[in-house]
């Protein structure tokens, strides 16, 4: 309770500094001033008639993750409408990219956590049962939908050893928070463990919704046009960087280019330095990278400045520079090899079944706990190879891309991974029986919706 009163204090003293800070990033993304109102409870302007189901996914990765799940629930409730709300105005873009065209679905922000801004939200809207997606976890907010009486899922959840640790100093008030939950849809059984160790009972393993995630096929072939671009030069994706990361990369291709006197691997084998397929993963970055690259020597093309039918001329630039949204699944589908930022540094890492599901082998980092246990298995399956440094990515790039069977078969392995772990989707939906109406013809309509596999036992995903 004590903890709780503090909390709430403490929001009142940062709401205004919470609001100034909107103002100071919308100086790299004008977004943040858009639909001020909305992060303070107003909702005048969006409809209230439902039925609703509500969706919270707080940025980009959390957006995308769930859109296998918004398209069961579509297809599995054709008489309900789904609110999806987040923080970020990029999570919001790609929420727009994803269900632009859906009629049934309405976009805005979450408020704040304080009491009267979470109840001026689930006033307005009265879902019938609500999901936060992975780790997205605000007290009053939680504690608002059980008064309310809307039933809480935390869904595709996670809850890495290190985040373990920092929750349960908090003791009983970690315990009740998580409590308020109707039921907390782990990805792993590692994930379950800990949150049944911070005393949650109601957990359950559905799996990672990730791996639900189908990249179009028109991603694929703009992606096949894009790798045709680059000649006979392989392709190294760097994907979702992280600050500091990019600098260590450019520095360690520079070093291996010199080494290597222009030429990776030997003999009959030998390819050239590949091109660098860049792509930060906070779009604000984009013009300090681009700047980054020139000043360290490189040739630099951005894909802002190419058009659509630009993709099919010839790239000469060292680095292309991925400063686009949504078009992730076309760079991995234009590289041979994909290294997976946020891991060089201690960051946690970034989700490496994208790259995966499209076929492509993954470079890691050592720094991975925020996917630990994809990482392992993708490790397990001969999807990925775990690295320490940028300099021993760039040696194990050089050895795969002057491998062909060993790339062939990495290919292979990355495809079958991704498919493997299929289903989370339909488990996550069948966990919401209890409190929504038993869901129509999801085995046709869901299956065809996000292709994830009938329900089955998730192990230890």
């Amino acid at each position: 309770m004590l903890l709780r009163v503090l909390y709430n204090l403490a929001w009142g003293l940062i709401l205004p500094a919470a609001l100034a800070r909107l103002a100071w990033r919308a100086r790299k993304e004008p977004g943040y001033l858009q639909h001020v109102g909305e992060r303070l409870g107003r909702y005048d302007a969006l409809p209230t008639q439902g039925p609703w189901i509500w969706v919270h996914a707080v940025s980009v990765g959390e957006t995308r993750a769930a859109q296998p799940l918004i398209a069961r629930l579509l297809a599995a409730y054709p008489g309900h409408r789904i609110v999806l709300t987040h923080m970020t105005p990029t999570g919001r873009q790609t929420g727009a990219e994803l269900f632009g065209n859906e009629a049934r679905l309405v976009q805005c922000y979450l408020p704040y956590d304080v009491p009267a801004l979470v109840r001026r939200f689930l006033a307005h809207f009265r879902p019938e049962a609500g999901m936060l997606m992975e780790t997205e976890v605000w007290p009053n907010l939680v504690r608002g939908a059980r008064l309310a009486g809307v039933p809480l899922y935390l869904v595709n959840a996670r809850l890495s050893p290190r985040s373990f640790r920092r929750t349960a100093r908090f003791g009983r008030a970690a315990a009740a928070m998580y409590g308020d939950f109707t039921e907390v849809l782990a990805q792993t059984q590692g994930d379950a463990e800990r949150f049944r160790a911070l005393g949650v009972a109601a957990v359950r393993v559905t799996g990672n919704l990730k791996f639900d995630m189908q990249p179009s096929a028109e991603q694929i072939e703009r992606g096949q046009r894009l790798r045709r671009a680059f000649g006979t030069r392989p392709v190294l994706a760097a994907a979702s960087t992280r600050e500091g990361e990019e600098a260590m990369l450019l520095d360690a291709l520079s070093r291996w280019r010199k080494l290597c006197g222009g030429v990776w691997g030997q003999g009959s084998d030998s390819v050239r330095p590949p091109a660098l397929l860049l792509v930060p993963r906070h779009p604000q970055r984009f013009d300090a990278v681009a700047a980054m690259v020139t000043q360290t020597g490189f040739t630099l093309q951005r894909r802002s400045a190419l058009g659509e039918d630009a993709l099919d001329r010839p790239i000469d630039a060292d680095v292309l520079l991925g400063d686009s949204m949504g078009e992730m699944a076309m760079y991995f589908a234009a590289s041979d090899v994909a290294f997976i930022g946020g891991s060089l540094l201690p960051l946690g890492g970034q989700n490496l079944i994208e790259a995966c599901a499209v076929g492509t082998p993954v470079l890691i980092g050592p720094h991975t706990f925020n996917f630990a246990q994809a990482t392992d298995d993708a490790i397990a399956a001969g999807a990925c190879l775990r690295v320490d440094s940028a300099e021993q990515l760039m040696h194990t790039a050089a050895v795969l891309l002057s491998d062909r069977e060993r790339l062939a078969r990495m290919q292979t392995q990355a495809r079958a991974f991704a498919g493997e772990h299929r289903g989370a989707t339909a488990r996550t939906v069948q966990a919401l029986v209890p409190a929504l109406p038993a869901p129509a013809a999801t085995d046709k309509a869901g299956d065809a919706a996000d292709g994830s596999a009938p329900a089955e036992s998730p192990g230890t995903r």
